[in-house]
């Protein structure tokens, strides 16, 4: 499935499931998404990406190991969960920040820190598995 068309198109798909993607998981913990399937919707758009322009390239664009980010994202949750005890509080007791930027009001949260550590697991996790089965195929 290497048309031109595909490869054309490609670069637009994956920008709006990453945007999507993060879109998911920032808005997951009051409403429906969150870490997982903003994870899985990023993890798609790579796997899109390895069709359309080959394995080398993405993980070129990554920067990084996929393991890494997933590695990554364990730390971020467990780092979540670790806060509350600062508090006195059970593990993963959520704690919630009120930031006044102006006349606006930001809540920053543990839960939605949980969330992103989360995000970076499946997106890691199942990039590299998507990722190792494309380079098998191409063999």
């Amino acid at each position: 499935m290497n048309t031109v068309i595909f490869r054309t198109i490609a670069p637009l798909i994956i920008a709006i499931m990453v945007m999507f993607s993060i879109y998911v998981c920032l808005r997951g913990h009051n409403e429906p998404g969150g870490g997982f399937i903003g994870g899985l919707i990023a993890a798609a758009a790579m796997a899109i990406f390895g069709m359309a322009s080959g394995v080398a390239a993405v993980r070129t664009a990554l920067k990084f190991d996929p393991l890494g980010f997933a590695g990554f994202g364990v730390l971020i949750a467990a780092l979540s969960g670790l806060l509350s005890l600062y508090t006195g509080s059970p593990f993963l007791t959520s704690i919630w920040l009120y930031v006044s930027f102006g006349k606006n009001v930001v809540p920053f949260s543990t839960p939605a820190l949980f969330d992103i550590g989360v995000y970076f697991v499946v997106f890691g996790t199942l990039t590299s598995i998507a990722l190792a089965l494309e380079d098998e195929g191409a063999e």
